[in-house]
C-alpha cells in the first residue's frame, strides 16, 4: 500500500513537473523574440527568458487568452494592473489605481493618478480602445460640478519593434483636469477655474517618446487673492519705476517673454516647445513659463521642477492677469526677478553692475542684464571670470527687442558685441 501511495505520489510529482516544463517550454517557444525585436525579460518560476513583447500583446489580446486574464491582476513600475475581459463587445480592460509614472521632461516627482482604466481591442495588428481617468472623491474641483471623469480614444498599430499610440480626449473642464492630475492642491479648495482643455498626443512605446498638442479655450481663475499684489512691497530694494518702454523692460521682454503682451498668462507654443526640448535632455532644463508664471514662482509658488508646482503657477498666472494687468505684472517682476546671488530687483541689479539706476541704463547695459536672467549665477561667474557674459545670447536679445527703429537695433547690436563692462 505504501508503495503503491508513493508512487502515485512521484506520478503526480513528474506530472506536475512535467507539465511546467511545458508551459514554460512552449512559452519560450511561441513568444521567442525575433533578431531585432522589441522584447522584455520576464520570470517564469525559476526561469528567466526573453519575451517577444508585439507577440505577448497578440497573445494577451486574443478572444482564445484573454478571458484567462479576467479577475487576474500584475505588479508592474507604474501599480498594480488588474485585468478584466468584456466578452459582448471582446475587449480587455486594464485598470490602475493609484497608478503613477515618472516623466522626467515635466519634472523630478512622478504624474499619480487615483484611478487609470483603459480597454483594448485588437484587430490583427490594429489596436484601439477608450480611455478613462477619475479624481479623488474627496478632490476640489471647483468649477467641474457634475464632471465625474476624463474619457477619451486611443489606437496604436504595433511593429516588431515598437507601438506607437494616437490620443485623443476631448473637451473637458480644467478644474476636472486638475482634480485628477493634482488633487492635493491647496488651491483647489478655493479657486474658481473656468475654461476647457482637449488633448491630442502620440506617444510611442518602448521609447516612451511623446509629443502632445492641448487645446484651452476660456481659461478663467477667481478665489486665489492676486489682487492684493496691486499693493505689495517687494523685498529686493528701491522699485525700479519703469515705464514699459524704457530700454530695461523691452530688453526683459524680448530676454523672457516675447509674446508678453499678447497672451493671458500663459504661452502653448512655448510650453509644448519646452516639453519637446527637455523629453530630448532628459530632464527639465526649459520652463516655457511667461513672464507672468516667473512672478508666480517668484512670489507665491517657489521654484521646485515638478509638474505639480508648474500647475499651481498657471492658475496664479491666469488670474493675475485677471486681476493685475500687463503693467504691474511687468513693474512686479521687474523689481523681484533674481540677478545674482543675493541679488534681486531691477534697481539693485542696476547700481550693483553699472553703478546707476535702472532708468538710466545704456541699451546695451540693459540687453546685458536681460541677457543675465536665464541663469543668473552662472552669468554672474562668467562675467567674473571672462569679463563678460555669453555674447550670442546677448545678440539674441539684442535682435528680439521691439519697438526700436531700424538705425536703433543696427546701434544696439553693434554696441552690445563691443560692449566691455568691468566685473561686478
Amino acid at each position: 500500500m505504501k508503495k503503491t501511495l508513493r508512487f502515485m505520489l512521484f506520478g503526480l510529482l513528474a506530472l506536475v513537473v512535467t507539465a511546467c516544463v511545458a508551459v514554460v517550454l512552449i512559452a519560450r517557444f511561441t513568444l521567442a523574440p525575433a533578431a531585432g525585436e522589441w522584447q522584455t525579460r520576464v520570470k517564469l518560476g525559476p526561469v528567466d527568458f526573453d519575451v517577444s513583447v508585439p507577440s505577448a500583446i497578440r497573445v494577451a489580446t486574443s478572444p482564445w487568452f484573454a478571458p484567462w486574464l479576467d479577475g487576474r491582476s500584475l505588479d508592474t513600475r507604474f501599480g498594480t494592473v488588474h485585468f478584466a475581459w468584456n466578452d459582448s463587445v471582446g475587449a480587455l480592460e486594464l485598470r490602475c489605481a493609484p497608478c503613477s509614472a515618472s516623466v522626467p521632461a515635466l519634472g523630478s516627482a512622478p504624474i499619480r493618478l487615483d484611478k487609470l482604466i483603459a480597454t483594448v481591442r485588437r484587430d490583427g495588428n490594429a489596436l484601439a480602445g477608450t480611455l478613462e481617468a477619475m479624481p479623488l472623491a474627496n478632490a476640489g474641483a471647483a468649477g467641474a460640478a457634475g464632471a465625474t471623469l476624463l474619457h477619451g480614444n486611443w489606437d496604436g498599430r504595433l511593429t516588431p519593434k515598437s507601438l506607437p499610440i494616437n490620443i485623443d480626449l476631448p473637451d473637458a473642464p480644467i478644474a476636472l483636469w486638475y482634480a485628477v492630475l493634482a488633487p492635493a492642491l491647496p488651491e483647489l479648495q478655493r479657486a474658481r477655474i473656468g475654461g476647457t482643455v482637449a488633448l491630442r498626443g502620440q506617444f510611442t512605446l518602448p521609447a516612451g517618446a511623446f509629443a502632445l498638442q492641448p487645446r484651452i479655450a476660456q481659461f478663467t481663475v477667481e478665489g486665489l487673492g492676486t489682487d492684493a499684489m496691486l499693493g505689495a512691497r517687494t523685498s529686493c530694494g528701491a522699485p525700479a519705476k519703469l515705464a514699459n518702454d524704457s530700454w530695461l523692460a523691452r530688453a526683459v521682454i524680448a530676454a523672457e517673454d516675447q509674446r508678453f503682451f499678447t497672451h493671458t498668462g500663459y504661452d502653448l507654443t512655448e510650453l509644448t516647445a519646452s516639453i519637446d526640448s527637455n523629453q530630448k535632455r532628459g530632464q527639465v532644463e526649459r520652463g516655457g513659463s511667461t513672464l507672468t508664471q516667473q512672478l508666480a514662482r517668484l512670489l507665491v509658488t517657489g521654484s521646485d521642477r515638478t509638474a505639480e508646482r508648474k500647475l499651481r503657477e498657471l492658475l496664479y498666472a491666469v488670474e493675475m492677469e485677471q486681476t493685475l494687468g500687463k503693467a504691474r505684472i511687468l513693474q512686479l517682476y521687474l523689481d523681484n526677478a533674481p540677478w545674482g546671488t543675493d541679488l534681486c530687483g531691477a534697481e539693485s541689479a542696476a547700481k550693483r553692475y553699472f553703478k546707476r539706476g535702472a532708468a538710466k541704463l545704456e541699451p546695451a547695459q540693459a540687453v546685458w542684464m536681460a541677457a543675465m536672467l536665464n541663469n543668473p549665477q552662472v552669468a554672474v561667474e562668467k562675467w567674473q571670470r571672462d569679463g563678460s557674459i555669453d555674447a550670442a545670447r546677448a545678440k539674441w536679445v539684442a535682435e528680439g527687442v521691439r519697438g526700436v527703429t531700424r538705425f536703433q537695433r543696427e546701434s544696439l547690436l553693434k554696441n552690445v558685441a563691443a560692449a566691455k563692462f568691468a566685473p561686478p
